[in-house]
């Protein structure tokens, strides 16, 4: 681990202590090693002036939803060091009451809430506190001998702390420990199972102190552990059925832990080498089940993930009673269980898989996970992966300040976890629809030949768009070809991990023309794009539907099929015969939980058949202006992409729930349809 620090960065701002401890913070929070999702924390203490233009002294702390990756200087609310020094000598305090004291004692009411390690810090005699959950000493002092290889590593140089409550219990703990202590002896301070801090009257040295006393921590963990023989990677190279057998072992997966969670997960599938060697790793039942790499974690991973066996569901089902059980046993009888579903499981052979409402939250997990990998080999070639207590993770997991923000917790949104796939997404409904369910909370997959299907500002493949921060894959895709239909199917489940809403809309309006001067080919393209194409993304989409949650297919037809015009014979047989199939899928698939409807839109005028120059003519013939004949109809409104994409998010979620092979216009009341 190299100092990132640059003398060049930091001329403009060396006498600004604030400036100089965003700076060092990010540096810190660019390591994951380091720091993971808004773990960690770091001070800086300061004397200012008050209202009254009183001087005092207050500690810069990081606040509450801040990142150090990406900190400001607002990220720092100012606390009053003379209350948070009078709060460490108090022998009992409650942590809700900490919070509130720690408001009380702030500079600017509106800032975020300070660290609840706020009062550690200010007990730390130094300008500077930097303090990290460092993988390398989480993975050394995980083991049973995790005291005895501290000692290894820096004898006497750092202050080692027994692993006790984050809060107030342990500023406590650190204030016993440390009164009349000579803090000038030590370099840094250990806490068992859960981090480091460094500390120093200037941020280069505090944070330069921190990456060379982890430096020494990931040198003595090369020295110790020895290398291990890695189990053979089986299935690296699979073939087509199996690679369809492990996306639909991975659709019933997520069904079943959304079915515990009593609400859709997106589930990440992640069989890179890594993830196949640890899932391989003897013993990995027990092993994977010790717990987690700091207690902070527990919150994001609960205490253990679920080990699969073939039985699926019964995996599940057993995780959920061992989790209640695990709450009954620790439970002060007060507290509000949790969910019972696991956040990610171990698949023997195959690697592992995060679970979470959402595609963030999934990968959140992941992260998390991928570090807990590393440090589980690590812990165990130095003695075996032994970390906190099952009691000690249940006071972390259902604290009181965690228990309070559950309340916080916004409403899911209507289609929230849903994955959901639209054809012809690259421009007018397909586009709006794309936007509207990404809107409402669902993953969604955009398939469209035209390249613009994916988005601009990211590269095309799936790592690339998902790492820009969208729930959104856009799949280039002619899906009048069962193979590129069936690989779009297979990303979309292996990418999100399950299939549960098909918007079929891919479609073309041909040239309007009469029976008789119709050409073979029109009639062939037509019926090839709107109406077979849809029927072999149906049949390459059931089988992952059939494990879907409340799995819909919503079929994007035509006013042309009760009242068709002239000169549309290609266009409105085709969407006839694309009705007609959509109510025979409703009848077969109703055995399956697969719901299928219909929606009728007529005169959509943003998309892209309708041209200035078709307006004109369309309106010409029935002798009205371009703006009566945009309103032609009962209501006198304007339809859009909008106002379709919307009638299909509502056929898509609860509203629709016990509704299948219907047929909805969307058409402001066309009297030829009524």
């Amino acid at each position: 681990m190299k100092s990132l620090w640059n003398d060049k960065e930091v001329s403009s701002f060396l006498n600004d202590p604030l400036a100089l401890r965003v700076y060092t913070s990010r540096l810190l929070g660019t390591d994951p090693s380091l720091v993971m999702h808004g773990g960690g924390n770091t001070s800086v203490k300061a004397a200012v002036q008050n209202f009254y233009g009183e001087t005092e002294g207050v500690l810069y702390i990081k606040g509450s939803g801040w990142d150090l990756a990406t900190i400001e200087a607002a990220g720092f609310p100012a606390v009053k060091m003379k209350a948070l020094l009078r709060m460490a000598e108090m022998p009992h305090l409650t942590d809700t009451d900490m919070v509130l004291q720690q408001r009380a004692a702030m500079l600017n009411p509106n800032a975020p809430n300070p660290s609840v390690e706020a009062i550690l810090h200010a007990i730390i005699p130094y300008t500077y506190v930097d303090h990290s959950h460092a993988d390398a000493l989480v993975s050394i002092t995980n083991t049973p001998q995790g005291k005895k290889h501290i000692e290894e590593i820096y004898g006497k140089r750092v202050l080692m702390v027994p692993y006790v409550m984050p809060g107030f219990i342990l500023a406590r703990k650190v204030y016993e420990m440390t009164r009349g202590m000579d803090w000038s002896k030590y370099e840094g301070m250990v806490l068992l199972n859960h981090g480091l801090f460094t500390f120093a009257h200037s941020a280069r040295e505090a944070y330069e102190n921190h990456i060379r006393l982890v430096t020494e921590a990931e040198s003595y963990i090369k020295k110790i552990a020895p290398r291990q023989k890695k189990p053979s990677i089986l299935n690296m190279a699979r073939n087509a059925i199996q690679r369809q057998n492990n996306l639909l072992e991975l659709s019933r997966l997520r069904r079943a832990v959304s079915r515990v969670q009593s609400g859709a997960v997106v589930a990440l599938f992640k069989e890179d080498a890594p993830s196949q060697v640890f899932s391989q790793l003897p013993g990995i039942h027990q092993i994977a089940r010790r717990g987690t790499l700091t207690p902070d974690h527990v919150i994001r991973i609960k205490p253990a993930p679920i080990v699969l066996t073939k039985n699926v569901e019964g995996s599940i089902d057993h995780y959920a009673k061992e989790y209640h059980s695990y709450f009954n046993r620790h439970t002060n009888g007060q507290l509000k269980c949790l969910d019972l579903a696991p956040r990610w499981a171990v698949w023997p052979g195959h690697g592992v898989v995060t679970f979470g409402r959402s595609l963030g939250e999934a990968q959140i997990v992941s992260d998390i996970v991928d570090h807990t990998m590393q440090a589980v080999q690590h812990s165990e070639a130095m003695g075996g992966w032994r970390p906190v207590k099952e009691k000690d993770l249940f006071e972390v997991e259902y604290w009181e300040l965690e228990q309070a923000k559950l309340a916080k917790n916004p409403k899911p949104l209507s289609l929230q976890g849903k994955i959901a796939l639209v054809s012809g997404a690259a421009s007018g409904i397909g586009k709006a629809c794309v936007e509207r369910l990404l809107a409402n909370g669902a993953c969604v997959v955009g398939l469209d030949i035209s390249p613009n299907v994916i988005p601009a500002n990211v590269g095309i493949g799936r790592h690339a768009q998902l790492l820009a921060g969208i729930q959104y894959l856009g799949i280039k895709c002619d899906v009048t070809k069962e193979s590129q239909i069936k690989n779009a199917i297979e990303s979309t489940v292996r990418c999100f991990g399950g299939l549960d809403i098909i918007v079929s809309n891919a479609g073309i309006f041909p040239p309007s023309m009469n029976i008789e001067s119709m050409d073979s080919s029109t009639w062939e393209k037509s019926l090839q794009l709107n109406l077979t194409s849809h029927e072999r993304l149906m049949k390459e989409a059931i089988p992952y539907l059939t494990h879907g949650i409340d799995p819909t297919i919503i079929i994007v037809a035509s006013k042309n099929v009760p009242a068709p015009g002239p000169g549309a014979a290609a266009y409105s047989v085709a969407k006839a015969g694309l009705t007609q199939l959509g109510r025979v899928a409703a009848l077969e698939l109703g055995a399956k939980g697969i719901r299928v409807n219909m929606i009728h839109p007529n005169q959509v005028f943003d998309t892209g058949i309708w041209t200035k120059e078709v307006l004109e003519k369309r309106a010409k013939h029935y002798q009205m202006s371009v703006e009566e004949y945009k309103t032609n109809n009962i209501l006198h409104t304007t339809i859009t992409s909008k106002d379709v994409a919307d009638l299909v998010c509502t056929m898509a979620g609860a509203a629709f729930a016990k509704t299948t092979g219907a047929q909805i216009p969307i058409d402001g009341g066309n009297e030829r349809v009524i």
